[in-house]
């Protein structure tokens, strides 16, 4: 494993790097005749996987982080040291290490290990070195571990403990005189090289390390706060969503709850667009083989194509919306005067994800996107972009997470990638692209190579409550399907002219943001979105009377929400049970106001009303007035 330095926090990598190695030395410490395998950097921490005589337990992660304090008390440094390939195998085959002979006989007989780029990068100078890093107490000179390793590290043990950088420190520009803080995390079996057919299980632990104390703390309170709002928990809890077997993974279907958020997010979202000149529209959920390998979709998506075989003919289950969209422009004959051409359609595409990578709602198979196509001419770009921004604006602050959000501006790079489209129009749309950025007052950052083939983008980057950032809506142009389609319009010289397309979603995938949404507020839905606004419940049936003048004010009560309706939705929960069990299952269940209807409220003509666990009073008289401030 070696650190690039253009990592976005380098002296952070090496440290973590250096870490993997320590509780490398403190698992041989404690497992003597443990086999290694690799220990990467990763995200928050690192991780390092062992062959060992026994099944870790949890209680064995407090055995070696005492071990770990106790070297953090010693004089030790990490000393580098090559060796030719031939006297590495032999060096570490006297330790009992086949999985390092492994490497390193691949290393020789191939020049690669042919692992991923974690385990690849051992190689030190010239092509038949290697390079091998030995953690040293440099009082007594003993060496502690050795392992195959371009580094780079720490010099020594006293940078992690908070000393400044030393002289020949890899991190002496970027490192900070602080000490990192750690936690082993987990344990997790594993196989080497992922093989889980030809190679042994290993036990991969997982260490948490960040710069000081108090990012660690912060970080496991937000982990714990992430399990505490936990969509697939929460979505059972709630009866929003639900997962069946016999249906499959990645396939949840909607509880009643759950359609109304979701009808109620497609619903504002065609509400932000049915004004700004879109047209509605609708496609199948199939199309030809053809459509796709006419698209590039069938080469681009590959194996994760659904196919159907009908009696006749072959089908694919739509990857994509687009090539449809495409077929309806093209299906007409349109002048210069009726530019732009734009279409709306919140349609399901299909794609066959890998089973380990899906969770709940976040990442499925059936794929609702609110999508939407715009056929324009090149100097129409600008305002198209500018009418996009705006209902982005207005979705996300209408979702409470316009508060930290930065937008990437996605252009072409010169690293020799081939690039659609003439470089006149592709400057015009970067320029489009930018000077609607910079008219909207969007916090963007040009990203030069991250362009798509087809043209350049803008992806916007929202954090929930969490602080986690979510991609969630973009803008693409492309050049590629006008062409691959030869799409026209006819222009003022009466000739044909390519239309420009803008790809554009606003939440992204339906089912990912109801994931994200869920989370973001924890289940407490924003009254208008969610899906049991309010429960009455009665504490005896001699208020039934009295509730039907309750509800009769509910429903004639009109409210100025997001979404254009006026429908609450409410429940009365008259069963026979204690008051206390009906409240406890109305928060439970996350339903934003509780009405609590009993024979004094009756009598004082009023309505004790709990908010999000606050209580308070409401005059029958007033109650819609009160509910409008809700």
């Amino acid at each position: 494993m070696s650190i690039p330095k253009n990592t976005t926090n380098f002296a952070l990598d090496v440290k973590r790097h250096s870490f993997s190695h320590i509780l490398a030395a403190a698992v041989q410490e404690m497992f003597p005749e443990a086999q290694f395998g690799v220990g990467p950097v990763i995200e928050n921490g690192c991780y390092y996987d062992f062959i060992l005589p026994r099944t870790l337990i949890p209680e064995d992660l407090s055995l070696i982080e005492e071990k770990i304090k106790e070297m953090f008390e010693r004089d030790l440094a990490f000393k580098k040291h090559e060796m030719g390939i031939n006297e590495a195998i032999t060096f570490f085959s006297s330790r009992n290490q086949p999985l390092k002979v492994e490497l390193l006989t691949d290393l020789k007989i191939r020049g690669t290990t042919k692992l991923d780029e974690i385990e690849s990068e051992i190689v030190s100078s010239g092509a038949n070195t290697v390079t091998l890093y030995r953690l040293v107490d440099e009082q007594t000179g003993e060496v502690l571990f050795e392992d195959l390793c371009k580094g780079p590290h720490v010099t020594t043990i006293k940078e992690l403990n908070g000393d400044e950088p030393g002289p020949n420190s890899p991190i002496i520009k970027d490192g900070k005189g602080l000490p990192i803080d750690y936690k082993l995390d987990k344990i997790s079996g594993t196989y080497w090289r992922g093989d889980q057919k030809r190679n042994i299980q290993m036990q991969r632990i997982y260490a948490l390390v960040f710069e000081n104390d108090e990012v660690l703390g912060e970080f496991l309170y937000q982990r714990n706060e992430a399990k505490k709002r936990d969509h697939r928990v929460l979505g059972q809890q709630m009866k929003l969503f639900t997962i069946s077997e016999l249906v499959g993974a990645g396939l949840p279907l909607m509880q009643p709850k759950g359609m109304i958020i979701r009808k109620r997010l497609e619903d504002y979202l065609w509400q932000l667009h049915k004004n700004r000149g879109y047209s509605r529209v609708w496609t199948p959920h199939i199309a030809k083989v053809e459509l796709y390998e006419a698209s590039g979709h069938a080469a681009k998506f590959g194996d994760e194509l659904f196919r159907v075989q009908g009696k006749e003919e072959s089908f694919i289950m739509k990857p994509m919306n687009c090539p449809h969209h495409m077929q309806i422009f093209a299906d007409n004959q349109f002048s210069y005067r009726d530019m732009p051409i734009r279409y709306f359609e919140p349609a399901t595409v299909y794609r066959d994800e890998k089973s380990g990578q899906l969770s709940g709602l976040t990442r499925v198979r059936a794929i609702t996107q609110d999508d939407g196509h715009l056929f324009c001419r090149i100097n129409q770009i600008g305002e198209e972009v500018a009418t996009i921004v705006k209902v982005i604006k207005e979705f996300y602050e209408t979702m409470g997470m316009m508060t930290n959000y930065w937008v990437s501006l996605s252009i072409r790079g010169d690293d020799g990638k081939a690039y659609l489209g003439e470089d006149e129009v592709w400057k015009q749309a970067e320029k489009a692209l930018e000077d609607a950025a910079k008219d909207n007052s969007l916090p963007y950052k040009k990203v030069e190579g991250e362009a798509a083939f087809y043209g350049p983008k803008l992806d916007f980057m929202f954090k929930d409550v969490l602080g986690r950032e979510w991609q969630l809506a973009t803008i693409q142009c492309d050049f590629n399907l006008p062409e691959r389609f030869d799409l026209s319009f006819i222009n003022e010289s009466g000739e044909k002219e390519r239309p420009l397309v803008i790809h554009r979603a606003i939440s992204g995938s339906i089912e990912r943001f109801m994931g994200i949404l869920i989370e973001h507020f924890g289940g407490r839905f924003p009254f208008w979105l969610a899906p049991e606004q309010i429960r009455i419940l009665t504490i005896n049936d001699k208020v039934l009377d009295y509730v039907s003048q309750i509800t009769a004010k509910i429903q004639n009560t009109q409210l100025e929400l997001p979404l254009n309706h006026n429908d609450i939705l409410y429940t009365v929960d008259s069963r026979a049970e204690s008051l206390g069990k009906k409240i406890r299952e109305a928060e439970l269940e996350k339903v934003p106001v509780i009405f609590i209807v009993g024979p004094k409220d009756m009598e004082a003509g009023e309505v004790s009303v709990r908010v999000n666990g606050e209580e308070k009073k409401a005059k029958l008289e007033e109650l819609s007035e009160f509910l409008k401030g809700v």
